[in-house]
């Protein structure tokens, strides 16, 4: 990923982004961090990039054009900086080439406030811009020209945008695909699910006469994770009651879908992953987004007294154009979406889930995270989702190959992976290797990578795919009777 810092203090960024883990992802290219000195790009013989504003005022005001240019450099790639004292009156500005239009975020106290799920959503590019102000401000002109978002760290006021632009960078870059070094810490940390983070303990035992919670020396992980989410509940309750309101609003949800678990468990699993966004509840209707997905999910009480599809839906800010999918359960909800709103029936399947929480047995255990040299051997052989799909879904860590053979000829002969909306699936096998328990092995090792997680697994089966249900049975999984409804639509469509 790439990040673009334009600054007045370039040496400032670069010194504080290239140490520990950052510095450790960049050197291997994982990460991308570009200074571009704005000073650099003045057009004033001294070297200014400041002026009086215009109605006067205390302070000193960047001006639009060093701001501008020093875009462009980024944008268009090949405008260089001509050095202080140089003539460039009547320079033309080459135009920024179609479909380069880089996201870019102003630092500045008048933004939203940022937050982990801006910086989830701001890890899905693939290159941001970080404007950083000084003095009084920037030129208006300029920001509406090339801002796209204006972010704030907080109510408050700094001399300069550069710490705040390197605290984003460092919540959006640890969040990027092989950053860290645990694949699941960056996800189990603070703010997942609405809860704070459990208070934690290394050696010494007893300092200053402090001992070591005694639970946690026991050995018996059943009662530290219950200790622990015990710690994270008190801990968010008492310093951030916002929080472990929206964690009790989301648990009663769950509580009351619950009652219907198998036919549920898409939804269920969502809001307990901390996987969703909820965008509206009305009474005990429920409509969820799975997080920066076109991915949704729809639980109505009574779909035969009710509007199927919530007015929120359409105010949803999708681009023009762009797909959406919709998860429905109750057959009378998907009838009423289908004749109301010209939605298309995509697929018709049915839900498995595992509810116990022994391990289940792994024969062939030489399976590990697939990276994107993998792709055109999934995607050649995968082809019930597009391209760009499992592209997104092996950059997230979130397929598995597993490999048979020895020394050279070892080869990676199938795979499994895990979808946006949390559940199950893309699993193959080569042909040559079927029949020898490799699909059970794969789908094993992934269901007790979810129970490590705490989490419970889940699959969609497209209601044509018998042997696939099989495994589920003989795996232990429990199919739902009642099928699952996959709706698509464009935007547009919702707007008529």
């Amino acid at each position: 990923m790439k990040f673009h810092v334009l600054t007045l203090f370039p040496e400032m960024v670069e010194q504080g982004l290239h140490h520990s883990i950052l510095g450790r992802a960049a050197e291997k290219g994982q990460l991308s961090f570009h200074m571009v000195n704005i000073r650099e790009y003045t057009r004033d013989k001294h070297g200014k990039v400041d002026d009086y504003p215009y109605g006067g005022g205390a302070g000193m005001l960047m001006q639009a054009q060093p701001v501008y240019d020093a875009y462009l450099s980024v944008a268009a790639g090949s405008l260089e900086p001509q050095g202080e004292g140089s003539d460039m009156d009547g320079f033309v500005l080459p135009a920024c080439p179609a479909g380069r239009r880089i996201r870019t975020i102003y630092v500045t106290p008048q933004g939203r406030t940022f937050t982990q799920e801006m910086a989830r959503e701001l890890a899905q590019e693939e290159e941001l811009v970080f404007l950083c102000g000084h003095y009084e401000g920037i030129d208006e002109r300029v920001l509406e020209e090339i801002v796209t978002d204006y972010v704030s760290l907080g109510d408050y006021v700094l001399t300069g945008g550069e710490l705040p632009a390197m605290v984003m960078i460092d919540a959006v870059a640890r969040l990027v695909p092989g950053v860290l070094h645990n694949g699941e810490s960056a996800e189990t940390e603070s703010f997942h699910n609405h809860l704070l983070e459990y208070p934690q303990y290394s050696r010494p035992e007893i300092w200053h006469g402090r001992p070591v919670p005694e639970v946690l020396l026991s050995g018996n992980h059943k009662k530290i994770e219950a200790w622990r989410l015990e710690q994270s509940l008190e801990r968010t309750r008492q310093r951030r009651p916002d929080l472990y309101a929206r964690y009790q609003a989301q648990q009663e949800i769950i509580l009351h879908l619950a009652k219907q678990k198998r036919k549920y468990i898409h939804l269920m699993e969502l809001l307990a992953r901390g996987m969703a966004r909820t965008v509206c509840r009305q009474g005990k209707n429920i409509l969820v987004n799975a997080e920066n997905t076109c991915n949704y999910a729809l639980y109505l009480e009574n779909p035969d007294a009710a509007e199927p599809l919530p007015v929120q839906l359409k105010a949803e800010r999708l681009p023009e154009q762009e797909q959406m999918y919709l998860a429905v359960c109750q057959e009378s909800a998907k009838d009423l979406l289908l004749a109301q709103y010209g939605l298309k029936l995509r697929k018709t399947c049915y839900q498995a889930c595992y509810t116990r929480k022994e391990s289940l047995r792994v024969e062939y255990r030489d399976i590990r995270s697939l990276n994107g040299a993998d792709l055109n051997y999934v995607a050649e052989r995968y082809q019930e989702c597009e391209k760009t799909y499992l592209q997104r879904r092996i950059q997230a860590g979130a397929m598995y190959g597993i490999y048979m053979g020895q020394g050279e000829e070892r080869r990676l002969t199938g795979f499994i992976g895990i979808h946006e909306n949390g559940s199950m699936g893309m699993l193959y096998v080569d042909k040559a290797y079927r029949r020898r328990g490799l699909a059970a092995s794969l789908e094993s090792w992934l269901v007790n990578w979810h129970l490590r997680r705490g989490e419970i697994p889940f699959c969609q089966i497209s209601e044509e795919n018998i042997p696939a249900m099989g495994l589920q049975k003989k795996l232990g999984l429990y199919l739902c009777g009642e099928p699952m409804w996959w709706l698509e639509c464009y935007f547009s469509h919702l707007s008529q």
